[in-house]
C-alpha cells in the first residue's frame, strides 16, 4: 500500500513543485493550566522542526511551514475546540501537531478535527481510549499508551519492595486510564491498593484527600497527574508525614516540579515516554545549538510528530489534509531510507524523487496504527533535586 499511495503523487508533485507557497500548521497545546510549564518547549521542539524543513528549500518546491500557536488549557475541552476551530477556518491550517493532554485531544479529534478532515499528531495525549477510538484515519501520536506505563510503573513499585499502595489520579481521561492500566496490572502481580482517591487540579489544600488516602494505609503513594494538583498532593502528603515513599507517572516530570515541591520530592521515582540512541543525541545537541531546552517532558515527541506532518505532505505532494493524513504512517515505519533529526531535508529530497523513508527521528518512532506509537520509557529517580536515570525500560 505504501508504494502505491507514493507512486500515486507522482503527478502532484509535478504540480505542486511548480509553485512555493506558505504551508500553515497548527501547533495546538496548553499554553494556559496544568502544564503551561511545560508546553512552551514542546511548541519549540515542534516549530524547530518545521523551521528545519522550510529552510531547506525542498518542502514542495520551496514553500515553507508557518506554525500557528494556539492554546488547548490541557483540562478545557470547549476552549480546546473553540482554539481548533479558529485553527482551521480562520488561520486555514492544514494538520495540527496536537493536542496535548488527553481530554481535550480526544474532544477536539472527535467534534472538530473529523468533521473537517484535519489531521492530528499529538506528542503526549496518552490515553489509552486513542487505541480503540475510530478518527477516519486522522489521529496519531508520538508518545506511546498509558496502558504500557501502567503496567511498567506497576512493576517497578513492585520491584522496589512496595506490594500495599494508595493510588490517586487527577480526575480526567489521562488520569483515569492510568490508573486504571496501573491498577490492573499491579493486583494482577500480586499487590494491593488500599484507597484510590480521584483529585481535581488547582485546588488549594489537599489535605482531606491525603487524610483518606493515608487512613487506609499503605506503604507508599502512587500519585498519577498533574505538577499543580499532583505536586501539591505529594507536598502536603510529605508534610503531614502521611506518606514517605512516592511514584509519579508523566504528567509531573520537570523543572517546575523540583522548585515547587522541593525537598518532598527527594527519592520519588517515576517514569515518562523517553528514548535513548543516535536520534535521541542528536536532538539534543541541535536542541541545545537552537536554545531549546531538549530534556524537558514531551520535546522530542513534538519535533517528531511535526517532522512527520512535513514529510507527509511531501510524500503525498500537496500540503491538504487529505495527502498528509493518507502518508503518516507510509513515512513513520519500513521500508526506506532511516531519517534522524537533522536529516530532514535528506528525507524531502528522497520523497520528492519518488523513494520512501522510515523516519527514526527522536524517539525511534515506530507507528504501530492510527492512534497507537511503540516507545520506550525511562524510570527516574530524583536525587539532589535532580532526574537522574535508573534505566529504559
Amino acid at each position: 500500500m505504501k508504494k502505491m499511495l507514493l507512486a500515486s503523487t507522482a503527478l502532484a508533485f509535478a504540480a505542486s513543485m511548480a509553485v512555493a507557497d506558505e504551508v500553515k500548521m497548527g501547533v495546538l497545546l496548553g499554553f494556559t493550566g496544568p502544564i503551561e510549564s511545560i508546553t512552551p518547549h514542546m511548541a519549540d521542539g515542534a516549530e524547530m522542526a518545521f523551521r528545519e524543513v522550510s529552510e531547506s528549500g525542498l518542502f514542495l518546491g520551496g514553500s515553507t511551514i508557518t506554525p500557528v500557536r494556539a492554546d488547548s488549557t490541557c483540562v478545557d475541552s470547549s476552549a480546546a475546540q473553540a482554539a481548533a476551530e479558529r485553527m482551521i477556518s480562520s488561520d486555514g491550517v492544514v494538520a495540527i501537531m496536537g493536542a496535548d493532554c488527553s481530554g481535550v485531544t480526544m474532544a477536539v479529534l472527535q467534534n472538530v478535527a473529523m468533521s473537517a478532515g484535519i489531521p492530528m499528531i499529538s506528542p503526549s495525549a496518552t490515553s489509552p481510549a486513542f487505541t480503540t477510538t475510530e478518527s477516519n484515519g486522522l489521529f496519531f501520536r508520538t508518545s506511546p499508551s498509558d496502558a504500557r506505563q501502567g503496567e511498567i510503573l506497576a512493576g517497578i513499585v513492585m520491584e522496589r519492595g512496595f506490594s500495599e499502595v494508595a493510588l490517586t489520579y487527577t480526575n480526567n481521561d489521562y488520569g483515569a486510564g492510568f490508573a486504571n492500566a496501573f491498577e490492573e496490572s499491579f493486583l494482577g502481580m500480586g499487590g494491593t491498593i488500599t484507597s484510590k482517591v480521584a483529585h481535581e487540579e488547582a485546588r488549594g489544600d489537599y489535605s482531606a484527600e491525603v487524610g483518606q488516602l493515608a487512613s487506609a494505609g499503605g506503604d507508599a503513594l502512587v500519585i498519577l497527574g498533574y505538577v499543580d494538583g499532583g505536586g501539591s498532593m505529594l507536598r502536603t502528603a510529605y508534610e503531614l508525614g502521611a506518606f514517605e515513599n512516592f511514584f509519579i507517572g508523566d504528567g509531573m516530570y520537570g523543572d517546575e516540579m523540583i522548585s515547587a515541591v522541593g525537598e518532598a520530592l527527594e527519592g520519588t521515582i517515576g517514569t515518562i515516554p523517553w528514548a535513548e540512541g543516535e536520534g535521541a543525541d542528536r536532538f539534543h545537541e541541535m536542541a541545545q545549538e537552537a536554545g531549546v531546552q531538549g530534556q524537558s517532558s514531551y520535546t522530542r515527541e513534538s519535533y517528531d510528530a511535526a517532522a512527520l506532518l512535513a514529510l507527509a505532505a511531501q510524500a503525498a505532494g500537496e500540503a491538504t489534509p487529505a495527502g498528509i493524513a493518507a502518508n503518516i504512517l507510509n513515512v513513520a515505519n519500513a521500508p526506506g531510507e532511516e531519517i534522524l533529526p537533522g536529516e530532514l531535508a535528506r528525507g524531502l529530497e528522497i520523497l520528492a524523487n519518488g523513494g520512501e523513508v522510515n523516519y527514526v527521528g527522536a524517539t525511534n518512532v515506530e507507528l504501530v496504527g492510527p492512534g497507537e506509537a511503540a516507545g520506550s520509557y525511562r524510570e527516574y529517580v530524583v536525587e539532589g533535586g535532580e532526574y537522574v536515570t535508573v534505566q529504559f525500560h
